[in-house]
């Protein structure tokens, strides 16, 4: 039996885990390019159909399906002895089957803070604990150099399309939009579906059409012109305001040129 040590999710879950896993299988994209971005390579042995970053390196690892629509019968293959997953991003019932089974940690992410904590985290259960403190440093280094908006602008952040929804209030989205001095429009929480009544009594400041989960591009910009004529509209990188890992080193400098160059 391998040596195992008790860990403590960001559900509060004590979970029995052995030391330095081996085979991890990572079910939530912006988790996947953090371990990897701690040298993990060799260790990972399954990711899901969404996870694409790095592009290269995910082209030979198993797929074990959507992170709302596993494929329970190949991670059981695998042989996983650590699966990282996400309250939100994965389904409560899946997972529930896999902690039957194997030990899950699952992340719970809101703020910044929550983000660096869950990579210092793994990066203790993984054995890349200097590795791991260095990206949340970069991180928070970063955002504290960011100027946000001198004045405060309504946003209305657009995650979907058919039906219209929109990252409102208590999401990780939402706090990232509040780093760089915007205020979140719709007050609902988390992820609200809305009528197009509703969005055209709307008048935000700001309209952010996001690259994901929907890939919003040019050929929307005429639409919601017709929905928000006084609006600034806007196409952002979804990956930068949504990945709560690694990626978040580049995030300031990201929100920085939106800043400087619309506003």
């Amino acid at each position: 039996m391998p040596n195992l040590i008790e860990r403590t999710d960001q559900l509060h879950r004590k979970i029995l885990i052995p030391y330095l896993p081996k085979r991890i299988i990572s079910l939530v994209p912006s988790h996947t390019e953090t371990l990897y971005d701690l040298g993990l390579s060799d260790r990972i042995v399954g990711v899901t159909k969404f996870c694409i970053r790095p592009t290269k390196e995910l082209l030979a690892v198993e797929k074990v399906g959507g992170t709302k629509r596993l494929d329970l019968y190949k991670i059981k293959q695998l042989k996983p002895d650590l699966i990282i997953a996400n309250k939100e991003e994965n389904t409560r019932e899946e997972i529930e089957k896999l902690m039957q089974q194997y030990p899950v940690w699952i992340s719970d992410i809101y703020t910044l803070e929550d983000a660096t904590s869950m990579i210092t985290s793994v990066g203790e259960i993984v054995g890349r604990e200097v590795a791991a403190r260095q990206i949340a440093m970069e991180i928070e280094r970063g955002f504290e150099t960011l100027r946000p908006l001198r004045q405060p602008l309504r946003v209305a952040y657009f995650i979907w399309k058919n039906p219209h929804m929109v990252a409102a209030k208590n999401t990780f989205i939402d706090h990232i939009l509040s780093l760089a001095g915007f205020e979140n429009f719709f007050n609902q929480d988390r992820y609200p579906v809305l009528e197009e009544d509703e969005l055209r009594r709307a008048n935000p400041d700001v309209v952010f059409l996001s690259s994901e989960p929907y890939p919003f591009s040019n050929k929307h910009l005429e639409e919601f012109s017709e929905l928000f004529p006084h609006s600034k509209l806007v196409l952002v990188d979804g990956e930068m305001f949504s990945w709560y890992g690694s990626r978040l080193k580049s995030t300031p400098q990201y929100l920085q040129k939106i800043i400087l160059d619309n506003f």
